[in-house]
């Protein structure tokens, strides 16, 4: 059985990591608090008997050998870096969950056929290179040297030079891709939506993932005197920029019911004076859906509906993708056999999209992969408030223990010696 009192203890012990203030955790990816919490995490990987080891993009790999160790793995996963000032259940989840997991089959001294691994991906977070998912991106080979160079943090600090900071040599990226066979992966999740609270179900199983379109649209107009300037006159880099946000708000809504969100949540005016008309802001536009077709009209209808204002305005607006991604199908076979594990437990479960983005949208490119929701209070994440109960985080490990003892192939009459 999943241990309550320590998955309880392990929350509140990476709690005191990053803390602030106000509340919530910061652990930017490859900051002094993301690799504390790291280190923490491999002291509790080792615990649970597993081996580790760490990748060239320092992905961390805890191993449970199994019966037959050249069968393709059974992997879970999932990452433990934060936004800034945001909780200490996304992402932490999946991995205290599957490190419970696995010290429960050590203390029943279970044997699994299949090896099994549990992998903390770095920098899933877009938060400090502004590029997601980076760890399962290196991880499935879709990490190049060149983005090394390209992405850089708010200080000018590349993701290279973070790299090495950490004693990882950027030149050996291409080996952080995983070379084994994956027979599967998994990952549990909270929900960071209110479906589940809403609709009173215990636990999600995830049919879909929604992928972003980001971009930075850079607005450049004329800076002049907000007094000396006539209205006809001038050329408001911020008012052109307003009718940009609306415009990803308009074309959102439109097709919101296939499951199409937009949203701009990154605004930079300059100079920023309160007496001179904004020469130039700075956009960061996120556009996401379940369906490639969906999101893509409304990428199209952006670029058309951005060439008409700025005619309208006299302005110039250069758009810079930032990264453009397919949304993903899980495998019907694998949403079925989680269907399955559920039969076997008390706990209410739907089916259900994930319009967040998540390292299992990587993996699902080299193996079956399925994900566990559980709920989170308010529906609220990356937010000082962010919350899940500690009975829902019990059911949803459970549920992935069984998963792991059915894809595993767990015997309980084959004793570990």
């Amino acid at each position: 059985m999943v241990c309550f009192k320590r998955l309880e203890e392990n929350f509140q012990r990476l709690s005191t990591i990053g803390k602030q203030d106000g509340g919530g955790f910061t652990r930017l990816a490859f900051g002094d608090a993301d690799w504390e919490a790291r280190n923490v995490i491999i002291e509790l990987m080792k615990t649970a008997g597993l081996t580790i080891r760490v990748d060239a993009f320092g992905n961390v790999i805890g191993r449970r050998e199994g019966l037959y160790s050249e069968k393709p793995v059974v992997m879970l996963g999932s990452h433990i870096d934060t936004v800034p000032n945001g909780g200490n259940f996304d992402g932490v989840l999946g991995v205290l969950g599957a490190i419970e997991a696995l010290q429960c089959l050590e203390e029943q001294q279970e044997q699994n056929e299949h090896p099994i691994e549990v992998v903390v991906f770095m920098a899933e977070e877009s938060s400090r290179f502004g590029v997601a998912t980076l760890g399962s991106k290196a991880f499935c080979g879709k990490l190049s040297p060149e983005k090394l160079v390209q992405y850089k943090d708010k200080d000018g600090i590349s993701l290279g030079d973070a790299m090495q900071q950490r004693e990882l040599n950027p030149a050996n990226i291409r080996q952080a891709q995983y070379q084994g066979d994956i027979k599967a992966f998994l990952e549990l999740h909270i929900e960071q939506g209110k479906v589940l609270e809403t609709t009173k179900h215990q636990i999600g199983i995830v049919t879909g993932i929604a992928a972003p379109t980001r971009f930075k649209a850079i607005v450049t107009g004329q800076a002049d005197h907000s007094g000396a300037t006539p209205m006809n006159m001038r050329q408001d880099a911020l008012t052109a920029a307003a009718e940009v946000i609306l415009l990803v708000e308009q074309l959102a809504r439109k097709v919101a019911h296939l499951g199409v969100v937009g949203t701009t949540g990154v605004i930079k005016a300059e100079p920023g004076a309160m007496n001179v008309i904004p020469g130039r802001v700075e956009l960061g536009i996120d556009i996401r859906a379940i369906q490639l077709a969906s999101k893509q009209w409304v990428v199209d209808e952006l670029i058309a509906g951005i060439d008409k204002i700025k005619a309208q305005r006299s302005v110039e607006i250069e758009m810079t993708t930032l990264t453009d991604e397919t949304p993903v199908e899980l495998l019907e076979e694998m949403v079925e056999v989680l269907q399955d594990v559920c039969k076997q437990h008390p706990y209410p479960n739907m089916l259900m999209p994930s319009g967040a983005g998540h390292d299992a949208m990587h993996l699902a490119s080299l193996a079956p992969t399925g994900i566990i929701f559980i709920p989170c209070q308010g529906g609220i994440s990356h937010n000082p408030a962010e919350s899940a109960s500690m009975d829902d985080i019990v059911a949803g490990t459970e549920i992935l223990l069984t998963a792991i003892r059915k894809i595993a192939k767990v015997d309980f009459s084959w004793k570990k010696q």
